[in-house]
């Protein structure tokens, strides 16, 4: 549960420098208050009336150390002194002290948690990724950095600044007169504590809306995403009016709820604060009138105090700002606080390089039991050996369970019961980055980031050689087409791949698994979606690599697996038969029907 303490958490690192440039701020808000103090001052001289103590003091001070006369004409110029250091000689100070560190601290925090982001983001478990789009996350990792780094100036730098002033301006008073400092002290406590009662209400309304917005920014992040399908069936029109229907529902709750409760509340405030404004004149021009306090306090209280009730609309104004941001900020801490998946692997570069893990490529499921829901299995009671350099294929209808067990296998999700065994390693004892680096995979869609070919082929093992990289794409056959683009390995091939053919991203994908020369070797369905010339041309690198190391292969079409050492037929979770092409075929069981459905041309669920 993320509390306002979690919010301030967000600085806790930058406390010293913090606790400086807020210290420096309010000191300058109370040095401001010297000058009408001073003009007050003043006013006394003019008219004859004596100066306070701690003024006449000083004064007889500078007369001491000067020789000068003391008189009007000191008095004057010790005053005039004090305005001049307090203005003029402040000015150029008071930028670097304030406004630099307030600045300094956000920006430099904006960075640091940028990073922690990224760390995040990467250590989440995949079921995370399942049930929240990208859009989502980006919108509220977005909303949350930014409200916090413009928050942090507006709060140290304009807001606890303004209520120390405050104060200062309330011991004034107090030295002045301790009724009107008391009829001020009570008037600012009950303004400011109903405003805070309103804005929690506000809040509350707030973090409803932003649940809405950050909805609506996940349905655009997936438009965007599927904007071939969605032009494919002509849904425009559809789309349009589903977000235009979500604006107005956000605007209405916007405007008519809590913007309107804002201004309510700023005109109830301000209808309160001229009417303190003019009771403090009134106490003040009675106390005058009766000679308990001179002209210049007169003026000087009157003065403050008006400066005091004007810092009441900016602070509430800066309150209200937090207000609306405060639950975006909140949502950015409920997501930083988001528990780390067990299939989190190391962020540290020198643990991954340290110790690196090598296997024969042995595997072995034990009593293997597994589903996202422990009530209802996906996986059961699975065993199966896997000698060293075999191809095993995995094979049966969806949702029998053959992708969840690579999932396993990758330790994506942990066993429910029974284990993995690597060479006769329990996977769970392992380190997951140092055992991940010596597996490698290539899904049905290949991933493929925005950049170059080459970038995309050394992107789990950057330090290859380029004679490394020319023979995996060699035995990939990615050196048919690397030749056909523009520039060769130095191509971009632009977001998710878009410069490249289904069979092009796939020949890269198994090039890309074969540079980090992987001990265990995952083939995903890799030919399912693909042309008939280019599953021929997925094949043959496949056979190419068949010995090579231990690999697995999930298939749909029975065609790409017949030189399979063992063919492992799953059914509902479990396995129903083990045996190779031949053997299984002779069975007449499950794998029969299918290859015969393949080889008539029929369609199988």
């Amino acid at each position: 549960m993320v509390s306002f303490r979690d919010i301030l958490g967000y600085y806790h690192q930058y406390r010293a420098i913090a606790f400086f440039s807020i210290a420096a701020s309010s000191l300058f808000e109370i040095i401001d208050l010297v000058v009408p103090y001073v003009i007050g001052q003043i006013l006394n001289v003019l008219s004859h009336q004596t100066l306070d103590t701690p003024v006449q003091f000083l004064v007889n001070q500078v007369a001491n150390i000067t020789n000068l006369e003391a008189g009007k004409f000191l008095d004057l110029a010790v005053l005039l002194s004090l305005i001049f250091l307090v203005t003029v000689v402040r000015s150029p100070i008071q930028p670097w002290i304030g406004s630099w560190f307030h600045w300094e601290i956000s920006l430099r925090a904006r960075k640091d948690h940028l990073r922690r982001v990224i760390g995040k983001i990467l250590t989440l478990p995949l079921g995370f990724y399942d049930e929240h789009n990208p859009g989502r996350i980006a919108g509220r990792i977005a909303r949350g950095i930014e409200n916090h780094t413009w928050t942090y100036p507006e709060i140290a730098g304009q807001l606890l600044p303004k209520l120390a002033r405050i104060l200062g301006i309330f011991l004034i008073i107090w030295l002045i007169d301790r009724w009107i400092a008391v009829v001020f002290l009570i008037s600012f406590i009950l303004i400011l504590a109903f405003s805070l009662a309103s804005l929690k209400k506000l809040i509350k309304q707030e973090e409803v809306i932003d649940r809405h917005i950050e909805n609506t920014d996940s349905r655009t992040s997936e438009i965007i995403t599927n904007i071939k399908t969605v032009k494919a069936f002509a849904t425009e029109a559809q789309e349009l009016e589903r977000q235009r229907q979500r604006f107005n529902r956000e605007y209405k709750v916007i405007t008519f709820r809590i913007h309107k409760g804002y201004v309510m509340l700023a005109t109830w405030e301000r209808t309160m604060i001229q009417s303190c404004v003019f009771l403090i004149l009134l106490f003040t021009l009675i106390a005058a009138v009766k000679q308990t306090i001179s002209l210049g306090h007169f003026i000087t209280t009157l003065t403050i105090s008006s400066m005091a009730y004007a810092e009441l609309e900016p602070i509430t104004q800066l309150s209200e700002v937090f207000a609306r941001r405060y639950a975006s900020m909140r949502r950015f801490h409920e997501f930083m606080q988001l528990p780390v998946g067990k299939d989190a692997a190391s962020l540290n570069r020198e643990d991954i390089a340290t110790n690196p893990y090598q296997f024969k490529g042995k595997l072995e499921l034990q009593n293997l039991t597994f589903g996202y829901d422990a009530s209802r299995p996906i996986l059961q009671n699975i065993n199966l050996l896997v000698e060293p350099y075999q191809t095993v294929a995995l094979v049966g209808r969806s949702g029998s369970g053959k992708s969840t067990l690579v999932k396993l296998l990758f330790r994506y999700f942990e066993p429910n019961q029974g284990r993995i065994l690597i060479d006769g390693q329990d996977i769970s004892d392992l380190d997951v980055t140092q055992y991940r680096r010596r597996l490698a995979i290539v899904h049905q869609d290949v991933d493929i980031f925005n950049g170059t070919v080459l970038d995309n082929l050394i992107y789990g093992n950057p330090q290859v050689s380029l004679s490394q990289v020319e023979q995996a794409c060699h035995i990939a056959r990615v050196d048919e087409f690397i030749n056909e683009l523009s520039q060769g390995y130095y191509t971009i091939v632009g977001e998710r791949g878009v410069r490249l053919s289904g069979g092009q991203k796939q020949r890269l994908g198994i090039a890309r698994a074969l540079i980090v020369n992987p001990d265990i070797l995952v083939f995903d369905e890799a030919t399912a979606s693909l042309d008939y010339e280019s599953e021929r041309s997925i094949q043959l690198a496949m056979r190419s690599i068949l010995g090579t190391r231990t690999t697995i292969v999930i298939a749909h079409r029975l065609s790409t697996i017949r030189e399979a050492d063992q063919i492992v037929v799953l059914d509902k979770g479990k396995i129903v038969e083990v045996g190779n092409h031949q053997e299984l075929l002779n069975h007449s069981g499950i794998y029969y029907r299918l290859h015969s459905l393949q080889e008539t041309g029929e369609l199988f669920s």
